[in-house]
């Protein structure tokens, strides 16, 4: 290999790195985005007492945000991850067309451990931040500093068909979960609290999807990829309480379409 076509081969090889770069950074900033444009919003469930004041921010990634105007985040250094309500899950359509009152209860059952998974790992996540943003602390009567009340409600999982095939629950065609077909999504709403003067100084809510494969099904869950989305909403809770101001928040990745 000469000289000439030595140089030009790096600059083919620098070239493609930059593109590359290129190209992943704008996919994280478009990730926001590409989510808008594939999954809508959940309606409002209630648990947000003002809804209306909530809008989309490009440097979150969150649906729908709303920051109390005078909200100072730095001032606080505690935190108190209250308990996932549930009430609005009991709401959901589908739970109320199933036949069996055993598998009724199995659900219901389950949708108390998803809370309490959710919950788990919101704590989990903030434990182990590097940068200890926030010390954790279980009741609200032991904040010493001014402190925040994290309240979560999840407010949707649709239940995975495939799934729900396999366990035998539904019949092909029609029966309980009909409508869901690998929907696959998760939704929660929000809000923080002033541990000092019980003030809301913030609510967010969120709806998103992940992806399923055929293994999913070995484990027969209703619930499909819901710990997986909350997994990253736990992760993302962490990086809006760490960024710098101007920082934006995005998924990790994009997700695909996969029929099953």
């Amino acid at each position: 290999m000469n000289k000439q076509t030595k140089q030009l081969s790096e600059l083919v090889v620098l070239f493609s790195v930059m593109l590359l770069v290129a190209g992943c950074t704008i996919g994280r900033k478009e990730t926001n985005q590409l989510k808008a444009e594939v999954v809508d919003p959940a309606p409002d469930a209630g648990f947000i007492e003002h809804p209306e004041r909530q809008s989309k921010r490009a440097d979150l990634p969150f649906q729908k945000v709303w920051i109390k105007p005078d909200f100072d985040a730095s001032s606080y250094k505690e935190l108190v991850v209250a308990p996932v309500n549930t009430q609005y899950m009991m709401e959901m359509d589908w739970l109320h067309q199933l036949s069996s009152a055993n598998l009724l209860r199995d659900v219901k059952q389950d949708i108390e451990e998803l809370a309490r998974y959710f919950r788990d790992q919101v704590i989990k996540e903030f434990r182990e931040d590097p940068n200890h943003r926030f010390q954790l602390i279980e009741f609200a009567n032991q904040h010493r500093l001014p402190s925040l009340r994290l309240e979560l409600a999840l407010i949707e999982i649709d239940p995975s068909q495939p799934a729900l095939h396999a366990a035998g629950w539904l019949t092909f065609g029609g029966g309980t979960a009909a409508g869901v077909v690998n929907q696959r999504r998760a939704a929660f709403e929000g809000r923080l609290r002033d541990m000092q003067t019980g003030e809301v100084v913030a609510t967010f809510a969120d709806r998103d999807m992940q992806d399923a494969g055929p293994l999913d099904l070995t484990r027969l869950t209703w619930y499909g990829p819901a710990k997986g989305i909350m997994d990253k909403w736990a992760k993302q809770f962490v990086q809006i309480a760490n960024r710098r101001p101007g920082e934006m928040v995005t998924d990790e990745t994009p997700f695909t379409l996969r029929p099953f």
